[in-house]
């Protein structure tokens, strides 16, 4: 199981990815395998908080790219399980990130309630270069925390940026020593899981409830799109590219 799932305190739940060879690349049976921890979380009477994290000091490198060229279309219905999970989630979701946050990685982030990385944390969103588009709501959700000009930069050009520079998007909330993400994602949680548990979800429904709908049309739109940017001719070769190096 490359998704282990923990109780660690009374109310918190810590969701990590572990798949440290790939430098924890999610591929179609660790999307479903997160959203289904996501999703039982959300569920479970006992959970007031899940915290999402990765093993060996990264988050998340993104998109498995052998799993891609494996199967065209298998990964990206596995991706819209996860966000789509992310997106209807009640409970506060917090993310600890270290080490990288790239594609998936970062645009995840966009819909967790709280976001803590390391200062060494890098993060990328490299559709253009790949080939791709946009994905995961963030053609929506990152003109609206970073401005319309930064967002353009930030999926344009998919230049990698450091933790200062997501802070300063919105992406994340605070930027804190490297390898205290953990620890400070943690805290804010267990103060989640003692506040009222119905006043918090109604706050983040409250919170969210704006945008809901728009999100949830974006991802599906995005995904139109990026399912055919990903069997082509381009992707295809941005993907051998990237697996040669």
């Amino acid at each position: 199981m490359t998704i282990r799932t923990e109780t660690v305190s009374e109310g918190v739940r810590l969701l990590t990815m572990d798949r440290p060879h790939r430098r924890n690349a999610l591929d179609s049976t660790d999307y479903q395998a997160l959203a289904a921890a996501i999703e039982d979380a959300d569920s479970d009477p006992d959970v007031r908080a899940v915290v999402v994290t990765g093993a060996g000091g990264v988050f998340t490198s993104g998109n498995d790219i052998e799993n891609f060229q494996e199967s065209r279309t298998e990964g990206g219905a596995a991706g819209m399980v996860l966000l789509r999970a992310l997106v209807c989630a009640r409970k506060p979701i917090i993310a600890a990130v270290e080490g990288f946050a790239i594609g998936i990685g970062t645009t995840m982030l966009l819909h967790c309630d709280f976001a803590f990385a390391g200062k060494a944390t890098r993060f990328r969103l490299p559709f253009v270069p790949l080939g791709l588009c946009p994905e995961g709501g963030s053609s929506y959700l990152l003109p609206q925390v970073a401005g319309l000009k930064r967002a353009t930069e930030l999926l344009m050009l998919g230049d990698q940026f450091d933790a200062d520079d997501a802070a300063e998007a919105g992406v994340i909330n605070r930027v804190v020593p490297d390898g205290d993400a953990l620890e400070v994602a943690l805290e804010r949680a267990a103060g989640l899981a003692a506040a009222p548990a119905e006043s918090v979800e109604l706050t983040k429904m409250l919170l969210r409830r704006p945008i809901r709908d728009a999100v949830l049309e974006t991802l599906d739109v995005e995904a139109v799109h990026f399912g055919r940017r990903r069997q082509s001719e381009e992707a295809q070769a941005a993907f051998a590219g990237f697996m040669r190096r």
